[in-house]
């Protein structure tokens, strides 16, 4: 199991780019109504910036499972009331968190956790969104360059789109799936957005 926390500690954050992802941008204002909204795994807390500046976004609780990243996270979004940074594993979520969310943004943390853990996902997200609540996604598809490095390599850990469908399918329904209209430079053709509902 990886310690996202010496990751933090040593600087060995690849996925830290510095910015919230490009996608957020043309995804304002959000396509779903999204009062409340969760990021798991949120790092050092540009989506949850972005996302608290949105139009109709009440509040944003960014979860993160590294302390160095939660405290970074917590000063940046001090100045904004909307936002919040907890220490949390989206896997053992405390009890005030179920049913508590409009929207779930997902960007980093399904392609890092372990692929045998991705049903135990699928499911804390459904348990943290209220009936009828939406999961907006960027996945990670194909993170490497060949089917195999994309199967055994990682984090980033690929995804193939059809095993989104089969993973989400007991709990979420497909809204809408497009292609990433901007990314970071080279991921470009890489991701997929995905709107689903929770069932």
């Amino acid at each position: 199991m990886i310690n996202w926390e010496d990751r933090y500690r040593s600087g060995d954050t690849p996925w830290d780019k510095g910015a919230a992802h490009p996608a957020l941008a043309s995804l304002s204002p959000l396509p779903v109504p999204a009062g409340h909204i969760l990021v798991p795994g949120c790092g050092l807390g540009y989506d949850v910036i972005a996302l608290a500046a949105m139009p109709g976004v009440t509040r944003v609780v960014g979860v993160d499972v590294a302390d160095s990243a939660v405290e970074a996270a917590t000063l940046k979004v001090a100045a904004l009331p909307q936002a919040q940074i907890e220490k949390a594993d989206l896997m053992a979520l405390p009890s005030a968190h179920r049913r508590a969310y409009d929207l779930v943004w997902e960007h980093t943390c399904f392609c890092a956790i372990d692929p045998s853990l991705r049903n135990a996902y699928v499911n804390a997200v459904a348990d943290a969104l209220k009936p009828g609540g939406h999961l907006l996604a960027v996945f990670f598809l194909t993170p490497w360059d060949s089917p195999e490095e994309n199967a055994t390599l990682g984090p980033p850990h690929g995804c193939p789109a059809e095993e989104l469908d089969r993973r989400f399918a007991p709990r979420f329904e497909i809204i809408k799936t497009w292609e990433v209209p901007a990314t970071y430079p080279g991921r470009e053709k890489r991701e997929q957005l995905r709107l689903l509902r929770k069932a």
